[in-house]
């Protein structure tokens, strides 16, 4: 598996009266030249979903994209400022019920937890009457495509040589000289190591939202959860040495000494500040409001659990929370539901 890959989206709704699940990512359909790439047909949910396929190969009945991952259960409880930004019933400061996935990038079944490639935390929100909120993250502050065509590319350019079992080193290289919105997200891998647990990272929304209030105000926000128990890494020769599977049991152990939290923060967004680019980082003196927290009482291996059979769908929203126009977000949905469709007829 490509150590760079970081598409995470797994997302939740109900679908045909039942509880649907899918762990993978996409974009909207752009031409080449609004990508400023060279003129190419737009890219397609299903050809990003034929690529995944390609590259990773199938398991049947299993996600495309973040196939590996653990299911746990908590609540959300928000604060009071929170209402002050959205008039979503998430914020009203009851109890909110959440199920919760975490998870490695990309389709390999028995990637090593050591893998410099991004995790991700995807969560349903129980509203009252059956209502829904989703919310999917990653650990790293920024998305490694600024549009379909750029992912696309990059589900190619890591397709393992048969003679190597490898990438071709040639069609990274050629993939990251045409490619700089991969950058970013694509050095921070490089300079951070993984986490030794997932109560140990922090995940981030990557996308930009719009928080509606009760009087219609509009403020775009970008969110992150942030964990109680610290954000650590392993070391460089704690990852040399670490086994390949430790990330599933780490939390299930962490949740039996007792609950694990992380809170959610929300930076407001100002005149010029990136709305529809999640590769682009807001600067770090944003205000910040804390919104609530996050608390997980168990964790569990997800085959049979309640995760299993979420599709973490990032459109899945409450009234008082909005899309923005960001492309990579609303392709997501198209793709996950090719990806769920063939998941559930067991392909």
């Amino acid at each position: 598996m490509h150590e760079h890959i970081d598409y995470q989206s797994c997302t939740s709704g109900k679908q045909a009266g039942c509880r649907v699940s899918i762990c993978m990512f996409a974009g909207i359909l752009l031409t080449g030249a609004q990508t400023g790439l060279a003129e190419e047909a737009p890219v397609t949910p299903a050809q990003v979903v034929s690529a995944i396929e390609d590259t990773f190969g199938v398991t049947p009945g299993e996600r495309r994209n973040h196939i590996k991952g653990t299911c746990a259960t908590g609540e959300f409880a928000a604060t009071p400022e929170a209402a002050r930004y959205s008039r979503s019933p998430l914020f009203s400061g009851r109890a909110v019920p959440v199920i919760a996935r975490f998870s490695l990038a990309g389709g390999n079944p028995k990637a090593p937890d050591t893998a410099r490639s991004p995790r991700g935390m995807a969560l349903e929100f129980e509203l009252p009457g059956g209502a829904l909120q989703h919310m999917t993250m990653i650990n790293t502050p920024v998305f490694g495509a600024g549009h379909p065509q750029t992912f696309l590319d990059n589900i190619v350019a890591i397709k393992p040589d048969p003679a190597t079992g490898k990438p071709d080193p040639s069609a990274v290289e050629a993939f990251k000289a045409t490619h700089p919105d991969s950058h970013a997200q694509a050095r921070f891998l490089a300079s951070h190591n993984p986490p030794p647990s997932y109560a140990n990272s922090a995940f981030f929304g990557i996308h930009t939202f719009k928080f509606v209030n009760s009087d219609n105000v509009v403020t775009p926000v970008r969110w992150r959860f942030v964990p109680h128990d610290g954000e650590k890494r392993l070391s460089d020769a704690e990852l040399k040495n670490a086994p390949k599977e430790f990330l599933e049991q780490a939390l299930i152990d962490r949740t039996r000494q007792g609950p694990v939290s992380w809170d959610m923060l929300v930076a407001i967004g100002e005149p010029g500040d990136s709305m529809d680019d999640p590769t682009i980082a807001w600067p770090e003196d944003r205000k910040t409001v804390k919104a609530g927290t996050l608390t997980l009482t168990s964790a569990m291996a997800q085959k049979g659990a309640a995760c299993e059979t979420i599709n973490f769908d990032p459109l899945v929203m409450s009234d008082g929370i909005e899309p923005t126009d960001d492309p990579i977000l609303h392709f997501r949905s198209p793709a996950y539901a090719i990806s769920f469709s063939k998941r559930m007829a067991g392909q």
